[in-house]
């Protein structure tokens, strides 16, 4: 990703807030996780290092605002944003903190952290008709399981594992959290037993990672080239059936094990965010149709006589379970009879109509609407 020209004062802008920390009373709330993008990877070449390096902060930062769309809105939500302005995402950000770095002449490599103000991003992916969503889906453990020429390995360094914790994926919309192989971990469950599907161990590896789910991740070899990765099981965002062989660009398994995580990672993505999307959408449509209704709500007063308090009540009863009835109250009330305000949604024919169904009889007498039992 490229910054557009006229980046000298968005070099400075984000030296600034890079330099300089931003304490949480002064931007307010401090975001979530959702909000910071991790291992965002720059490599810049200039006339000297300390060039190279501030054009590399700006890079990350406008990356990560990138790959930040990607992550709330959706692949179409980045390509609506394409082309904003190094200043104007610098505006959005909150902090930087450098992961990894190298440098020589000329030239800056590095990897880095890069946070946004919440409040921003919102307003400025609204202006776009983003729909961001928020909040996450339960976490799930996803166990790699590779099973290369000496057998299958969980814990030890491998590609497969390598390619799912590069996704750095525990914060996102979706998290996915891999255990971390530390000696709880390999006391817990060892290859053969997950290879075998030792439902009580795995279990209890979900237990310790307070996650919703666990899937195990099978990859290994494929004749043809590339892996074959598979990944079936039950999870917060239902089933979960995945196999298929994957091969990268570059020919090389490492590359093809990441493309097969990236994959798995933009399918549960996409699955969450439009399920969010349509809870979202379904609670607009329920709003606007109950502010509609209130807006259609007519009111008028009724006189209701009756002959006694138990017939009052059966009355009010039948009054209220009728269709269309929005409320009743009551503005005067006797022995023998009540003045009430009748609150209800389309024509009085209509009321007329639902209220015969009740066994009430609605008629205008004297100028005055009279209410009675049928």
């Amino acid at each position: 990703m490229t910054c557009r020209s006229g980046g000298l004062l968005a070099a400075v802008l984000a030296l600034l807030v890079f330099l300089a920390p931003v304490e949480a009373s002064a931007v307010g709330p401090v975001e979530t996780g959702l909000f910071s993008v991790t291992g965002v990877q720059v490599d810049v070449t200039d006339t000297d290092a300390a060039t190279a390096r501030t054009r590399a902060i700006i890079e990350a930062q406008v990356k990560a605002f990138y790959m930040l769309a990607e992550r709330l809105g959706s692949p179409e939500a980045t390509q609506r944003l394409q082309g904003m302005d190094a200043r104007d995402i610098g505006r959005m950000l909150r902090s930087l903190s450098i992961e990894e770095e190298r440098s020589g002449p000329g030239r800056y490599i590095g990897k880095l952290t890069v946070r946004f103000l919440p409040g921003k991003i919102r307003e400025v992916f609204g202006r776009y008709g983003i729909d961001v969503v928020e909040d996450q889906a339960p976490p799930i453990v996803v166990l790699p399981l590779w099973k290369g020429p000496n057998g299958p390995v969980i814990w030890e360094d491998n590609l497969w594992r390598k390619a799912w914790l590069d996704l750095k994926a525990e914060q996102s919309l979706v998290p996915i959290i891999v255990p971390l192989g530390d000696l709880a971990d390999t006391s817990a469950i060892s290859a053969m037993e997950v290879e075998a599907g030792d439902a009580i161990k795995l279990e209890s590896l979900m237990i310790r990672y307070e996650a919703k789910a666990i899937l195990v991740a099978v990859a290994e070899p494929d004749p043809q080239g590339g892996i074959h990765a598979v990944m079936q099981g039950d999870s917060p965002l239902g089933r979960i059936n995945f196999d298929k062989v994957y091969t990268a660009e570059d020919g090389t398994l490492e590359g093809a094990a990441a493309a097969a995580a990236k994959r798995f990672d933009d399918v549960m993505l996409e699955k969450w965010r439009s399920v969010r999307i349509k809870v979202a959408a379904d609670a607009r449509a329920r709003a606007a149709a109950q502010q509609q209704a209130s807006r259609a709500a007519s009111s008028m007063a009724i006189a209701v006589p009756f002959s006694g308090i138990y017939q009052w009540n059966g009355i009010r009863a039948r009054l209220l379970a009728t269709p269309g009835v929005l409320g009743v109250d009551v503005s005067t009330i006797a022995e023998n009879g009540a003045v009430i305000q009748l609150a209800f949604a389309d024509s009085i024919q209509d009321l007329q109509s639902a209220l015969s169904g009740s066994g009430l009889r609605l008629v205008q007498s004297r100028g005055t609407w009279v209410l009675q039992p049928l």
